[in-house]
């Protein structure tokens, strides 16, 4: 029997967060409390989001209702990475979020290093954007998973390639 692997990476599902900025963009074009702020949520550029509206405290505002439409969708807000609320142009305010892609090399060899003190018998191997784990043993497998969920990492990982 062949061994079993699966990928450990970092990222999000885009569509999911595609359809919370639809969402949040909805909810803040109807909200009493953003009327006349013309306040924008939106894509700008593959891996970037855009927040603004007329002042600090609303794009502060607009961006809490950005991140419970993500909660809500089961993106993970570590995939967020929110700048310091900026003025711009005509006394408004701006917000730049990115999107959290790549697996940091310093996450990733802490990933390969909790996963060799198991002792569990499964090889995790390093392929620079992500961690492939290899093993006979799905159980084995699973636990590897289970343990890497309890840790509390700083970026969004998700586990994709199961063979």
């Amino acid at each position: 029997m062949a061994d079993a692997s699966f990928d450990i990476e970092a990222g999000v599902d885009r569509q999911e967060v595609d359809n919370a900025i639809n969402q949040a963009a909805r909810e803040v074009a109807t909200r009493f409390d953003f009327k006349g702020t013309e306040t924008r949520i939106e894509w700008s550029g593959d891996e970037a989001i855009l927040v603004e509206s007329a002042s600090e405290d609303r794009v502060k505002a607009a961006l809490e209702v950005l991140k419970d439409k993500c909660v809500k969708r089961k993106v993970s807000l570590k995939a967020l990475d929110i700048s310091e609320p900026r003025d711009v142009s005509g006394g408004r305010a701006r917000v730049d979020v990115s999107l959290v892609t790549t697996l940091p090399q310093d996450l990733a060899k802490q990933i390969v290093k909790d996963i060799k003190a198991t002792k569990l018998k499964v090889t995790p191997t390093n392929m620079g954007d992500r961690i492939r784990v290899a093993g006979k043993k799905r159980d084995d497998l699973q636990e590897i998973q289970a343990m890497v969920r309890s840790k509390d990492h700083d970026a969004p990982l998700r586990f994709t390639n199961y063979k």
